[in-house]
């Protein structure tokens, strides 16, 4: 696998293999610091944890959205919580 990711790559030698895992290393780390400055990682988390327990209360996928949109609007992420919305609707 690693011999037809260097022929993908085009990589001719170590040196120049160590520069481009470095190039992916910084953009990965600049991509973190743009996610920390915005609400990129906090905001995206929240929406998966309500996802998770909007299904884990029992929300059909349509329902799902629904519920989570409920819940970050309300800034109240909680399995009870979810689970009197889902009786709502």
């Amino acid at each position: 696998m690693a011999e037809i990711c260097t022929k993908i790559l085009g990589v001719k030698s170590a040196q120049e293999l160590a520069c481009i895992i470095a190039s992916v290393g910084l953009a990965q780390n600049f991509s973190a610091l743009l996610a920390l400055v915005t609400d990129g990682i906090q905001k995206g988390h929240m929406k998966l944890h309500a996802k998770n327990i909007a299904s884990a209360a029992g929300a059909t996928p349509e329902q799902i959205d629904k519920i989570v949109q409920k819940m970050l609007q309300e800034n109240n992420i909680s399995l009870n919580r979810a689970k009197e919305l889902l009786d709502q609707i």
